[in-house]
């Protein structure tokens, strides 16, 4: 299956917010441009896939009449942390995520691996469906799962897989894949 793994556009938030599952305004305009442009790259009316957090739904809802809502899309949930400057997170607290960002729970909320998990889950489900192609409007994070996935991956194995990509994803940006 061919997947369009898209990128929400950018939040009209200060820059340096951790904001993983708290639904951030955004701008209208933006959604608008970027999904004129993303619908260039396909032909056709494909089955699109969408976080239900209004910053992928808005702009899932401008690249398909009826969106496919899927919570297994979200962004990691950075509990305590959510909408506090990095800068202000205790420093212990980062570098103990960063001794085991597979594991760790930052902010006390969901480790890695069990995004891992939920979005696998998601992966699963979407190979029963055996269509040709789809588009999947998500966040950083739930794109670089699904960019790393691969036939036979273990959930541990993923998340380590995961947590080594130096890979950036831009916002409003659109990712090629295929899964087998």
């Amino acid at each position: 299956m061919y997947l369009y793994l898209i990128r929400h556009t950018a939040p009209l938030i200060p820059a340096g917010i951790c904001y993983g599952q708290t639904d951030v305004p955004m701008s209208t305009d933006d959604i608008v441009v970027c999904a004129e442009t993303l619908r260039r790259r396909w032909s056709g009316s494909l089955p699109v896939f969408t976080s239900p957090l209004s910053r992928c739904l808005n702009l899932a809802n401008h690249l398909h009449p009826n969106p496919v809502i899927d919570e297994r899309l979200l962004e990691l949930h950075f509990g305590e942390w959510e909408m506090q400057a990095w800068d202000l997170i205790p420093r212990d607290q980062i570098d103990a995520w960063a001794a085991d960002v597979v594991g760790y729970s930052p902010g006390k909320r969901e480790t890695l691996l069990q995004m891992v998990e939920r979005v696998m889950a998601f992966i699963a489900d979407l190979q029963k469906q055996s269509m040709e192609q789809a588009v999947i409007v998500s966040h950083a994070g739930v794109i670089r799962i699904l960019a790393a996935w691969q036939q036979g991956d273990t959930v541990v194995s993923l998340a380590k897989r995961v947590a080594q990509m130096e890979q950036r994803f831009e916002f409003a940006s659109c990712t090629e894949t295929t899964l087998l």
